[in-house]
C-alpha cells in the first residue's frame, strides 16, 4: 500500500512537471487568393489585377511557445497523434527566448517574407526590382516608437547614405547617448527627416528598430495576412498568389492548391519546419495538390496525404510550370520527392 501511494504521488507529480519539449500540431490554412473583411488579400495599385477562381493556401502549424509549460500528458498525446510531433526545446528555441521575443522575430520574418515574395513574383514576370534598406520592426518602449514606422525606407543616417542594414547599426553604435541621430526616410511618397535620441540598453546604444532588406517595386503590391501568423514559410505561396493576381486566368485552374516554403528574390524555394503537420492541415482542408520544398522531401515519410497529390518545388518558376502541367492534366507526372534530380 505504501509503494502504491508513493507511485501515485510520483505519477501525479510527473503529470504537472514542465518538460523541455515542444509540440507541433496542424494549424489552419489560409487562402491567399480569398477576400478578408471585404478586401482582397493581395492588393495591387498601379497594375491590372485579375481575381479568378481557385485557391492558393498557405499552411500553418500550432507550436507550443517558448514559455509554455509542456507536461507529460501533453507530450504523450502528441507522441501518439500521427499528425503531431514532439521536438526537444533546445532544437527549436534559444535558451533565453521568450514568448515576446519569438513573436517579434516571427513578425519581422513575415514582413521580410512578404517583400521577398513580391520581389520573386515580379522577377518571374520580368520586372526590375531594386533592393533597399527599410525598417522591418519598431520595438515598443524604445526611442524610435512613434517616430519611425515599419516599412520606412532608410535613405541616410546622420548624413551618411545607407547602402545596407549594417550602415544603420554602425551609425547607432558610433552615436552618443542623449544626442539625437537624424534619419532621412522615405515614407510612402514623402521624404522625412526624423531625429531619434538613442538609449543605453545594457552595454549597447539602441534606437529600437530592426533594419533589413526591402525592395523598390515598379508598382505597389501588398499581402494582407492576419497579424497572428508569422514567420517566413509562406513565401512560396504568397509569391504564387501575387503572380496569379498579376496575370490573366487562374493559375490553379479553379482547384485548391496548398503548399509551403521560403522564397528568395530570385525565386529559390527553401525548407521550413513542421512539414508533416502542414501536409496534414492541407489534407484536412480539402486541398487537391500540395507543393513540398525539395529540402523537406526527407521529412515527409509516414505522413498520410489522403487523396491529395504531393509535388516537389525547387523554384517559383518550376512551381508555376508544375501547376500549368497539373491543371492541364491532373494525372500527369509531376516533380516528385522520389526524383533524384532537382
Amino acid at each position: 500500500m505504501l509503494a502504491l501511494c508513493l507511485l501515485a504521488v510520483l505519477w501525479g507529480t510527473a503529470a504537472f512537471v514542465p518538460l523541455p519539449y515542444v509540440t507541433y500540431y496542424p494549424g489552419p490554412t489560409v487562402d491567399i487568393l480569398a477576400a478578408r473583411d471585404g478586401e482582397e488579400t493581395v492588393q495591387v495599385d498601379g497594375h491590372e489585377a485579375y481575381y479568378d477562381d481557385g485557391e492558393l493556401r498557405m499552411t500553418t502549424v500550432f507550436v507550443s511557445t517558448p514559455q509554455e509549460d509542456v507536461t507529460l500528458p501533453e507530450l504523450l498525446r502528441a507522441y501518439f497523434d500521427p499528425d503531431a510531433a514532439v521536438w526537444p526545446r533546445s532544437s527549436i528555441y534559444a535558451p533565453d527566448e521568450t514568448d515576446e521575443s519569438n513573436d517579434r522575430q516571427s513578425a519581422v520574418a513575415m514582413v521580410s517574407s512578404q517583400d521577398t515574395a513580391v520581389a520573386a513574383a515580379l522577377t518571374e514576370l520580368g520586372e526590375e526590382v531594386d533592393p533597399i534598406v527599410e525598417v522591418l520592426d519598431v520595438t515598443p518602449g524604445l526611442p524610435a516608437e512613434g517616430r519611425l514606422e515599419v516599412r520606412d525606407v532608410l535613405l541616410e543616417v546622420d548624413g551618411t547614405e545607407v547602402a545596407d542594414a549594417q550602415d544603420v547599426v554602425d551609425a547607432v553604435d558610433q552615436a552618443r547617448a542623449g544626442e539625437p541621430i537624424r534619419f532621412l526616410v522615405r515614407r510612402g511618397e514623402r521624404e522625412l527627416s526624423v531625429d531619434v535620441v538613442p538609449e543605453q540598453v545594457g552595454d549597447d546604444l539602441r534606437v529600437g528598430i530592426t533594419p533589413g532588406v526591402g525592395f523598390d517595386f515598379p508598382y505597389r503590391v501588398s499581402v494582407d495576412i492576419a497579424d497572428n501568423i508569422g514567420g517566413p514559410s509562406a513565401g512560396l505561396m504568397m509569391s504564387l498568389a501575387i503572380y496569379d493576381t498579376l496575370t490573366p486566368g487562374s493559375l490553379t485552374g479553379g482547384f485548391e492548391v496548398a503548399g509551403t516554403g521560403t522564397i528568395t528574390p530570385a525565386g529559390q524555394v527553401g525548407p521550413i519546419g513542421g512539414i508533416q503537420q502542414k501536409i496534414a492541415a492541407a489534407r484536412d482542408a480539402g486541398a487537391d495538390l500540395f507543393l513540398v520544398p525539395a529540402d523537406n522531401c526527407d521529412g515527409i515519410g509516414g505522413v498520410d496525404p489522403g487523396d491529395m497529390r504531393l509535388a516537389k518545388a525547387t523554384t517559383m518558376s518550376r512551381a508555376v510550370d508544375t501547376l500549368a502541367t497539373w491543371v492541364e492534366d491532373p494525372n500527369a507526372p509531376l516533380p516528385s520527392c522520389e526524383d533524384t534530380a532537382s
